[in-house]
Order: structure tokens, then C-alpha cells, then sequence
């Protein structure tokens, strides 16, 4: 196959004045490692993991309270200990004054979908900080303590994240509209000492008091020493037995900004697996792994620092929050929105980006696909001068994506597509400063990320599909799974396929050029006549079409499928108005051109919505076990759902085909 079109090409006086370039510069004047350009500076650092990983900490200047007695150990994973002896703290990291973080810099923006605004100060921000910290001591909470918090993405909540961080306490936040059977499966495994939580949300121009949530989740924790009620909607909103956030804050106002120096895995927050199968999994993440692997992927991957503005349309339940938070460490201005990313229309959060002259605009594959189906045209429309980089993450973004952001945000725009996962809280396949944009491939892979694909006899291939592997451990690997003391279920989840080596459960294909392409999960592949393609290939030619709104393809090949064994079988949501024969020779006549005969489905399925996880995510995996007989109940847990109401049309359907 040719070469695909480059879509951006970097600017070599932006390149000179990068974050990388002075990587570069500084490593051959104080380490003697020359490397011409990012393809030798990826292979050095991860053929070099002490030298490469030493050199950022040097570079960044992280602040070690005791040093390290090396940088890492020689152990397989899992297993690898890094900078042994160190202790450190995040919010030191995030506060500390430096470069673009004196007390007057701008740290946050904060825009909700209502119109409310505000903005706050590094110095503000430690102000209100070091209350946090001071009024979370006085309800007892201490190093290691859980902090469990249902709150939106706002100051407040950013505030009581890094307060507990400063302490040693553990941090784990869910979403306030999680229902709450999916937060109790979360925070119950936790045991948590203080409970911060909300009193309503507010979603599409709707406002929902979920009080009674907090009521009864309350219940359910009776480790909590405190439940603490941020007033978000109503100013006078109470709830019996707890204690409001803004009377703890005013009873502290002359606290010191301290920070706890724990070691380097000292858990710093609790992230969650999607739960589609049983409870979530605790993904615990430690202070050291997360302040390098962030460090490292905001300054040198998206040249992130002072005087640069950082958007991730997020929510606290997804991972990029963390990511998103961590803007802080170098510098530069987190924007933070809550609320629908489409209202009151599909172009607010283009406006958004344009009324607060936002640098850096990450979002997900499956908006910008919606903003293209819209035809928006924000480019022309608004003043995105100040714009240099669109991030896309949450599925892979399909060819058009890259070229509408090309041709209606800005052709000088870089288009910065990532994968990574929940697991590390990190991206290892991401772009760089100096390296090109191809349409519908990710730049490079992460630095310090010895990412490979691997065939089914476990060889590494090239310009070949193959199994998403990590060969070498990555500082923000997991400290462990929560309740996994003997570490059972970590190795069980990521290196019983290949020992010491991390299984990632997608499918690669990385190019002579360094690129990447991911196909989607390898657990859901299609394999049709030995022919094997992943989802993402699929969802890429049927989801062009206008009219599908979004799509679920599912392989019943193999033994014991159930319904209408070795179908494909694709399920779509159509646009209003559009009947499934509108659509479906056009559709058999694309995928037969764009994939192969073999990838025809048997059938075209008309539902009402897709099922996806909380953060998101299609569900593959379970659709297929409830076609193949198996109890919705048993398949995934309705908790784990964004739309639950989704999952029974397919155990109807299975049962009455």
C-alpha cells in the first residue's frame, strides 16, 4: 500500500524552541548522548531505561526530598522497582512555584455550561490548598487514608485532590452522574475516611439533585469519619450529618502549604477498570511514576509549559482528568469544563476554545467524528488563531477525522491522536514535536515506551498487524491492583499471555516509519475465512456514512457462539428519518470495496443506542457472550454502563432470532 498523505508537518522554528529540542540539547552537553532526531531519541530511551529515565528527572528537576539509590531495579515485570529510596510528593510538583507559576500566573480556568466562569491563580490555588489540607487533617485523615469524591470537573474539586495529595492520602473520584450502584462498586472496596461529594449536576441544560445518591451511598461506607457537601448547584444546598466545603476552607485561612514526602510508589490515586465483568478493579498509581510519566508526556510529547493553555474535555471518572490536572507540573493553564460537550450545540466547546484562547484542545475520536457529521466549520467561524494542537483520544480517530480537523480547524493545526489506557494513566503511542502527522496513524511511540507487535507465534513484525506489547516496564505502570496483596490478578491481567511482558488487548500495526494504527481490541477481532481485522477497520467504513450514527459489529465465529454461529453480524444506529434500507447496499457495497467480501456482514441490525462503558467504551466483548446465550447479568454489570437500558434489546434479540 502507498504511503498515506501527511496531513502536518512540523515547523523547524517551533521545533527549535521545543520542549524536546532542549531535551536534546541539554542530553548532549551534560550526558553525552547525541541523537539526531526523535526515531534515535525513542530508541535510546528505551534501550537505555536508567539513562533515559534518570536524564528526564535531572532535566525536569524533580524535586526528591531523599534521593534515589538508583534509578531502577533489575526485576521482570511486574515487579520493577523504580527510583528506590526516593520520596517525593505530586502536589508539591503541581504548586511549587517555578517557571509561568509565580503567585499571579493563571492556573485554572474553569467554565461550566451554564455561563458560570472563574479563574484562579497559582497563588490562589495554593492558598486554598493549604486550607483543604489543613481542614481534611482536622477530620483525620492521614498518609495512606482514602479520599473518595463524587464531584464534577471543577476548582473545588481540583482543590481537595491536591490537598489530600499533599498529605499522603489516597485520592479516587467518580463522576456525580455515576448511578449509585457504579460508585458504591468502587468506593466500597476502598474504605474511605472522608467522602466529598456535591449536591446535584448539571447535564444538557437539565439539573439533577442527586443528594439522595450521597445518602445512600453514606450507607454503604462505614469507614467514613466525614461526608463533606460542596454546594454546586444551590449555594444553599444542605444534607443532615455533613459538613459543608466552604465553612471547612474559611476555618483554615492562615494554613501553611505543606507537602508529605512519601516514597516513589506511594499510591496516589485509585483509578478504576470499566467493571463491565464483576467490580471495577482498583488501578492503584504511585507519586513518583505519575509526576515522571506526566512530566515527560506534557512537556516533551505535547510541549506543554508557561504561558500555554491545556483543555481534555473530561469528566473525574475518566482517566484524562488525572492527565489533564497534571497540566499544573509544567506550567501552564488547565482549562476545566463541566457539563454536556454539546450544548446548548455541537459547537460549544470550539467556542469555548476560542473565547479562552486555548492552545492545546483535547477530546475524543467519536466527537470529532460527530462534529464532522454536523459539518460544522469552527475554523472559518471562530477565532481559533491561538489553537496549535488537537488531541484525540477514547478510540481510534478513522482517516476522515484527520481530515476534517486538516481542513475546517486549520491545516497548521498538529493533529496529536494518542492511545494508552487507564492502566499506566498514560499514552505510549502519541505524537511529538518534531515528528509528521500521517492521515489516520498516530505519530510515534511514546518516549521510554518499548511498545512492539507482536504475531501469533510471539515474533515482532513490522508493517503487520499484531498484538500491542510492552516489553520494558514504564515508571507509571501499577503499583498494584487494590486488594490484590500477593499481586494475583495484576499478573493475571496483563502477563499471563507473555511472561514479563505487559498484553496490552489491542491490535497494532506499527510502520516502517515509526507510525501506529490501532485496529482495536484483539479480544474482538474479526477473523472471517482466516482473514483477521480489528473493529476499529470496521467502524472506520460504516461510520463514515452520514446516516450511522454509530455501529456495534460483532463476529459469532468459533464454537459456541450461539445465535446464527459464524455471522457477522452489525448493528447500527441510524440517523432520524433514515430506514436500514437507505443505507445498507451502500454500506455492503463500502465495506466490500474499503475491507473485503469477507467482511460483508450476514446481517444489518437496526437498535436504538450502543452500549458503552462509563468512560465510553463499545462493548464488544459482552454483546458477543449475551449472543451466545449467556445472562446479561452475568456478561457485564449494568453499573459499569453509561446507558444500561442498551444491553437488554440484545438478550431479546438473541432470544427471539
Amino acid at each position: 500500500m502507498s504511503e498515506p498523505q501527511i496531513v502536518w508537518l512540523p515547523d523547524p522554528a517551533a521545533v527549535a524552541r521545543s520542549q524536546t529540542a532542549a531535551f536534546r540539547s541539554w542530553l548532549a552537553a551534560d550526558r553525552g548522548v547525541i541523537v539526531a532526531d526523535y526515531d534515535a531519541l525513542w530508541r535510546w530511551s528505551v534501550a537505555d531505561l536508567a539513562g533515559f529515565w534518570g536524564a528526564l528527572a535531572d532535566f525536569a528537576a524533580v524535586r526528591f526530598h531523599t534521593a534515589p539509590q538508583r534509578v531502577l531495579t533489575d526485576e521482570p515485570m511486574p515487579g520493577t522497582r523504580w527510583f528506590p529510596g526516593a520520596t517525593l510528593n505530586y502536589a508539591e510538583h503541581a504548586l511549587a512555584p517555578g517557571p509561568g507559576k509565580n503567585d499571579n500566573d493563571l492556573a485554572v480556568i474553569f467554565r461550566r455550561e451554564d455561563g458560570v466562569r472563574d479563574q484562579l491563580s497559582f497563588g490562589l490555588v495554593r492558598q486554598r490548598v493549604a486550607a483543604a489540607r489543613s481542614a481534611l487533617a482536622s477530620l483525620g485523615v492521614r498518609r495512606g487514608d482514602r479520599v473518595a469524591a463524587l464531584v464534577p470537573n471543577s476548582p473545588d474539586t481540583l482543590v481537595a485532590f491536591l490537598g489530600t495529595a499533599s498529605l499522603g492520602a489516597i485520592w479516587s473520584s467518580c463522576s456525580p452522574d455515576f448511578g449509585t450502584r457504579a460508585v458504591a462498586d468502587r468506593f466500597t472496596q476502598l474504605s474511605p475516611t472522608v467522602l466529598i461529594a456535591v449536591d446535584g449536576y448539571l447535564y444538557g441544560g437539565k439539573r439533577f439533585d442527586i443528594r439522595s445518591t450521597v445518602d445512600a451511598l453514606r450507607e454503604q461506607l462505614p469507614s467514613l469519619r466525614a461526608t463533606v457537601l460542596v454546594p454546586y448547584l444551590d449555594s444553599d444546598a444542605t444534607l443532615d450529618a455533613t459538613l459543608r466545603w466552604d465553612d471547612l476552607l474559611s476555618a483554615h485561612p492562615d494554613a501553611e502549604l505543606a507537602f508529605e514526602a512519601v516514597d516513589f510508589d506511594h499510591p496516589l490515586w485509585v483509578l478504576y477498570s470499566s467493571g463491565t465483568t464483576g467490580l471495577p478493579k482498583g488501578i492503584v498509581h504511585g507519586h513518583g511514576g505519575i509526576v515522571l510519566e506526566h512530566l515527560k508526556a506534557l512537556a516533551l510529547q505535547a510541549d506543554l509549559g508557561p504561558g500555554q493553555r491545556f483543555f481534555w474535555f473530561t469528566t473525574t471518572g475518566w482517566m484524562m482528568w488525572n492527565y489533564l490536572v497534571s497540566g499544573l507540573l509544567v506550567g501552564a493553564t488547565i482549562v476545566l469544563y463541566d457539563g454536556s460537550p454539546v450544548h446548548p450545540d455541537v459547537d460549544a466547546l470550539w467556542r469555548l476554545a476560542a473565547e479562552e484562547r486555548v492552545s492545546y484542545f483535547g477530546t475524543s475520536a467519536p466527537f470529532i467524528q460527530s462534529c464532522r457529521k454536523a459539518g460544522l466549520r469552527p475554523g472559518a467561524e471562530l477565532d481559533l488563531t491561538a489553537l496549535r494542537a488537537v488531541g484525540s483520544t477514547g478510540a481510534p480517530l478513522p482517516p476522515e477525522g484527520f481530515r476534517w480537523i486538516s481542513s475546517e480547524i486549520g491545516s497548521g493545526v498538529q493533529i496529536c491522536s494518542v492511545s494508552g489506557g487507564t492502566d499506566l494513566c498514560a499514552a505510549f503511542l502519541c505524537a511529538a514535536p518534531d515528528v509528521p502527522v500521517w492521515e489516520g496513524e498516530i505519530s510515534c511511540r511514546a518516549l521510554g515506551a518499548a511498545v512492539v507487535a507482536l504475531d501469533e507465534a510471539g515474533g515482532e513484525v513490522i508493517d503487520d498487524v499484531g498484538e500491542l506489547v510492552i516489553t520494558k516496564p514504564m515508571p507509571s505502570m501499577p503499583v498494584s491492583f487494590w486488594n490484590d496483596p500477593d499481586g494475583t490478578r495484576l499478573r493475571e491481567a496483563y502477563f499471563s499471555t507473555y511472561p514479563d511482558l505487559w498484553r496490552h488487548g489491542d491490535w497494532i500495526k506499527i510502520t516502517p516509519r515509526g507510525s501506529c494504527v490501532i485496529y482495536g481490541r484483539s479480544d474482538a477481532t474479526l477473523n472471517r475465512g482466516g482473514v483477521r481485522m480489528g473493529t476499529a477497520e470496521f467502524y472506520a467504513v460504516v461510520e463514515s456514512l452520514d446516516e450511522v450514527l454509530d455501529s456495534l459489529v460483532i463476529d459469532t465465529s468459533g464454537p459456541g457462539t450461539g445465535v446464527r454461529e459464524g455471522e457477522l453480524l452489525c448493528f447500527l444506529v441510524l440517523a432520524a428519518g433514515v430506514s436500514l434500507a437507505d443505507v445498507e447496499p451502500r454500506l455492503r457495497a463500502e465495506l466490500r470495496r474499503g475491507l473485503s467480501p469477507r467482511h460483508v456482514p450476514n446481517r444489518f441490525i437496526v437498535i436504538d443506542d450502543v452500549p458503552r462503558t462509563l468512560n465510553g467504551k463499545k462493548c464488544e466483548v459482552p454483546v458477543k457472550k449475551i449472543l451466545a446465550g449467556m445472562d446479561p447479568r452475568r456478561a457485564l454489570s449494568s453499573g459499569a454502563l453509561r446507558n444500561p437500558d442498551s444491553i437488554r434489546s440484545f438478550g431479546d434479540w438473541a432470544s427471539h432470532d
